[in-house]
């Protein structure tokens, strides 16, 4: 259901408390007092089966008693009662209800389950069972029984656990910070983290949203709402779990699956959310974030009266990854005037520990005059000179001084080193951030930092592949005769052809059965390549190197088939019951300047399949340099991926070895995830190691696993971000006889669309996007392009001959995947050919098939010729009653499936 009607938990109309006791310490005193104390006692329903009168309210006896319609429900009564009250609250018309109880358990037949039932009959919502509940501080609504209300305010707290929810909000009253809502969302029987990521991203008032996981259940849907979330505001979480110990702590607790944690940090980094790793740290990334919008820049001033503490600071930036800024040469010349000699003429800029506060604000304000400069530290650490208290009265004037006369002003984080309430108070009046230390200050400015990197990445236009083809039928060969004959690991022969059908470097195997096959096999490739190489053929023996099961630098056939026996020999001793088919035989590779890597795939139980690339060799397990990302990748996320390791250090070139060539290694990548897209029988690749140097890659030893899937399912059902899905490209004749290659939107489609709206009339610009400016920027084009194909489509329709872009149409779905919105636009002069027609019927069939029930879209009310073109194709017209010069043409989809066959 998404965010369906989750509004009614941080805004209902009214409140039913299902529980409601004069016990004092009970939980169901506890939620009356706490619902009092706000702003429903007007829009409260007591319930208790005793009936009578508490704080001066009527106690219902049932639900049924209660003559309204009931808007939001607290349940909080043992668990038997739970579900036959959720049916009685679903006749009320009841939107959501916060189930309390505990205990209802899990899984097919429970309590649990069979309320989640009910609820659904009902379209109601449900947050928990085993929750705190929901606190909505601007809403004055406390419905929970936590001991704090939470104060008002623009951040959004999304925790799994009860007890994190109740430690945030006793701290942010402590602290002067604010929230749009704080939810436990207990055991998730209907609403989860990416429902609740979904509302507050689209909540206009949440500014940034907290989110504390301990496990994820639904990992596309989780990537879904984490993505859209994470492009439009800071999302900063925490996640339990991070060791073995951790993880089965959680597992037995929650019966749910628990994927490795450094899976978990590749989806986050992937969705663009910034993770920490401690309480402590979510209060300073609620601090920072609470007082600092945006930087428009990385680059750090620190002014300070005290030389080691500013140099202690730079200590902590750089370890954070963050950039010291390079004053101007005006700059140092407006500090020369107001500083004493003796000051550092430099960044961090030391004023000298004689300082006073009139000295500190001077040199805070010339540096705020340095354009170069995104952001100012300010440390000043008291003296007989000047206090504390003294030094935030300082940066507080001349913050409100520059804001008057409109001069320059940049963000500010304030170390308060010592000082007491009071001056925690003047730096929160200000709304400014405020830190004890100076590594608790870098520390959160290291999460603005992350997070403009982030939004930097997910803004990044990808270069495209190229025009290569996978020869995709030679493919589905190998791993189907692997299948048939019940095999599940490739063989070496059968892995060459795999890997040559998608453009691997990898050089060819040939099996032979003995080592009289393996010495006439080899003579070809001596003869070619100058030396061979025999390894052990069994799908029983993955590390063939530990049983001396690999020979190298074979010269002549007479060492071949001697390597090839012994290797024969030791491998029979060492594995007696193994399946050994033989050797085979390979060119011997020579690259003495090559780094060993690792490149594979593996399929994780929570996210699904999980790409490696690292350090590769023998000691691979002991060297552990890797790093893992979710494909599919393009070329700027695989590139990414290879700059995460420790090896990408060797890979630049050092001494008098040139730099390897990442571009090859980065499409090899790419080339890998298309391969595990188009086969998901494929459920593990082994290339180890892969030879690189300035000429390009190898793989020199690969392994391939595969297994049977259900035929009826779609193959990109276990990616965690739904692939480039192929099916949907085809081809279309316009009615001048033009061939139009249309298919589903790339991310490097952008490239594309300078030329096209050039050749857009001011007329059709201001037809599409309601104004004819062109200033159409790369973040909003980005958007256009970069698609989450789980929710939403957008098709490109590029002419065959010379790939210019004819056309487009999207359809971008609401979180519940139920209603999406269309747009479509064609070159302007090639109206009349049936471009139009063609992409609006092809996104109606795209709506049909991926489950929408409504299409929708805004239109001018004078674009006649969009909206004829509706109409003829089964949409209404409404009048929009906010606005007479739009209409809203509305199609309902299922009516698609009696006419589809026109559409395709």
């Amino acid at each position: 259901m998404s965010s369906f009607n989750l509004d009614v938990f941080f805004r209902p109309r009214n409140v039913a408390l299902i529980g409601a006791s004069s016990k004092q310490g009970s939980i169901g005193n506890a939620l009356v007092q706490n619902l009092l104390e706000g702003r429903y006692k007007d829009k409260l329903f007591l319930v208790n089966p005793r009936g009578g009168e508490l704080e001066g309210l009527p106690l219902y006896k049932s639900v049924e008693e209660i003559d309204a319609k009931i808007d939001l429900a607290i349940v909080a009564i043992a668990p038997p009662s739970v579900v036959e009250t959720i049916e009685q609250l679903g006749k009320k018309g009841c939107r959501g209800a916060i189930i309390l109880s505990i205990a209802m358990g899990s899984g097919a037949g429970s309590l649990a389950e069979e309320a989640a039932k009910v609820g659904a009959r009902y379209h109601m919502r449900l947050l928990g069972p085993n929750t705190i509940g929901v606190l909505s501080p601007a809403a004055g609504l406390n419905a929970s029984f936590s001991h704090v209300p939470g104060l008002s305010g623009d951040l959004g707290l999304i925790s799994q656990s009860s007890a994190i929810v109740t430690s945030v909000a006793e701290w942010a009253s402590h602290n002067n910070v604010g929230f749009t809502g704080l939810v436990a969302l207990g055991d998730k029987v209907d609403v989860d983290i990416a429902d609740m990521l979904d509302y507050f991203a689209m909540d206009a008032r949440t500014r940034a949203i907290l989110l504390y996981i301990e496990n994820i259940r639904d990992a596309r849907k989780f990537m879904t709402s984490a993505r859209a979330a994470a492009r439009a505001k800071p999302v900063i979480l925490m996640k339990t779990g991070r060791h073995p110990q951790g993880l089965a702590a959680v597992a037995s607790r929650k019966s749910a699956l628990a994927g490795a944690d450094e899976v978990y940090d590749a989806a986050f980094e992937r969705a663009g959310m910034l993770r920490v790793y401690s309480l402590q740290e979510i209060f300073y990334a609620v601090e920072t974030l609470t007082h600092t919008r945006a930087l428009k820049g990385p680059d750090l001033a620190i002014v300070a009266n005290s030389n080691g503490v500013g140099v202690l600071a730079v200590d902590h930036l750089v370890e954070q990854g963050g950039n010291l800024a390079t004053l101007s040469e005006e700059t140092i010349a407006s500090l020369d005037a107001i500083l004493p000699e003796g000051w550092s003429r430099n960044n961090p800029v030391y004023i000298v520990t004689d300082a006073d506060t009139d000295r500190y604000k001077a040199a805070l304000g010339a540096v705020m005059d340095d354009k170069g400069v995104h952001a100012v530290l300010g440390l000043f650490c008291p003296s007989a000179i000047g206090s504390s208290e003294d030094a935030a009265r300082a940066v507080v004037d001349l913050m409100a001084e520059r804001k008057k006369v409109g001069k320059r002003r940049v963000p500010v984080f304030a170390v308060r080193l010592g000082g007491g309430p009071d001056l925690v108070k003047l730096y929160e009046d200000a709304d400014i951030a405020h830190f004890e230390t100076p590594a608790d200050a870098i520390q959160g400015i290291s999460y603005v930092l992350r997070h403009m990197k982030a939004q930097d990445q997910l803004m990044l236009m990808p270069p495209a592949l190229g025009t290569f083809q996978p020869d995709y039928e030679e493919a589905r060969t190998v791993i189907d005769e692997a299948l048939m004959e019940g095999h599940d690991c490739l063989d070496a022969v059968d892995v060459s052809k795999l890997l040559k059908a998608y453009g691997l470097p990898m050089a060819a195997s040939h099996a032979a059965n003995n080592a009289v096959e393996a010495a006439q096999l080899a003579a070809p490739i001596l003869s070619a390549h100058g030396a061979a190489v025999v390894k052990i053929d069994s799908p029983d023996i993955r590390f063939k190197s530990d049983i001396g099961g690999v020979v190298l630098g074979l010269t002549n056939t007479g060492a071949v088939a001697t390597a090839a026996q012994q290797v024969l020999e030791r491998a029979k001793e060492a594995y007696p019951d193994a399946d050994i088919k033989g050797v085979t035989v390979h060119p011997m590779i020579r690259k003495p300047h090559a780094i060993e890597l690792l490149a594979g795939m593996m399929v994780d139980e929570v996210f699904g399949p999980v790409m490696v690339f690292g350090r590769g060799g023998t000691a691979v397990e002991v060297i552990r340099d890797k790093a893992l990302a979710l494909p599919p990748l393009d070329l700027l996320s695989a590139r990414a991926m290879i700059e995460k390791t420790r090896v990408n250090r060797r890979l630049e070139g050092y001494r008098d070895t040139a730099p390897c060539d990442k571009g090859a290694l980065a499409e090899m990548l790419v080339r890998m995830s298309q391969m595990i897209s188009d086969f998901p029988e494929i459920q593990e690749l082994d290339f180890n190691p892969v030879l690189a140097d300035a000429n390009g890659n190898v793989i020199a030893d690969a392994r391939v696993r595969v297994a049977q899937v259900d035929a009826h399912e779609h193959p990109h059902k276990r990616f965690a971000i739904k692939p480039y899905p192929s099916e949907w490209e085809q081809e279309r004749t316009l009615k001048d006889g033009r061939i139009v290659f249309i298919r589903p939107m790339r991310p490097e489609d952008e490239a594309l669309f300078p030329a096209f709206f050039d050749r857009v009339t001011d007329d059709d610009m201001r037809l599409r996007f309601f104004s004819s400016a062109r200033s159409l920027s790369h973040a909003f084009i980005a958007r256009l392009t970069q698609i989450d194909y789980a929710r939403s489509m957008a098709f490109i329709a590029v002419d065959q001959k010379n790939g210019e872009m004819l056309g487009s149409v999207r359809l971008m779905g609401d979180a519940n995947h139920e209603k999406g919105e269309y747009a479509v636009m064609v070159r302007s002069d090639l109206k009349g050919l049936g471009m139009g027609w063609m992409l609006m019927k092809l996104i109606l069939a795209y709506a049909e098939k991926d489950g929408f029930k409504e299409v929708e879209g805004e239109v001018l009310r004078s674009n006649q010729t969009m909206r004829q073109m509706c109409e003829a194709l089964g949409f209404e017209t409404h009048m929009d009653p906010d606005d007479p010069d739009l209409v809203r043409m509305i199609f309902k989809v299922p009516e698609i499936s009696k006419r589809i066959a026109k559409l395709i």
